[in-house]
């Protein structure tokens, strides 16, 4: 089970954390991904961190701004998002596969989701 928090209402240039803690299960062994999907958008992948954390991506728009980790002793993972802009307004899903994945269809377990909404 996964449980996001972390959202809110920010100024574009702002910043926010975003968690994903996990219950049950061997999280050390899950890739995990933060999805984001905006107002009338598809659920894109915004960034990924693979179990050992040695391996990251980022989607191309929050690349810079966003930063992914993970600490696997407290299973979390934690999305820093700074320079902030209204397009990041969306609400974000952290993801867990087996596996190194980019493409949300391979993800098997799905927190609930935590809105990020960024005023200009």
């Amino acid at each position: 089970q996964l449980q996001a928090s972390g959202g809110g209402l920010v100024q574009a240039g702002g910043s926010l954390r975003l968690s994903c803690v996990a219950s049950g299960g061997a999280f050390n062994s899950y890739t995990i991904a933060w999805f984001r999907q905006g107002p009338g958008k598809e659920r894109e992948v915004a960034a990924v961190i693979s179990s050992s954390a040695g391996t990251t991506y980022y989607a191309n728009s929050v690349k810079g701004r966003f930063t992914i980790s993970r600490d696997n002793a407290e299973n979390t993972v934690v999305l820093q998002m700074n320079s902030l802009k209204p397009e990041d307004t969306a609400v974000y899903y952290c993801a867990a596969a087996t596996g190194w994945r980019i493409i949300a269809a391979y993800y098997d377990y799905w927190g609930q989701g935590t809105q990020v909404t960024v005023s200009s």
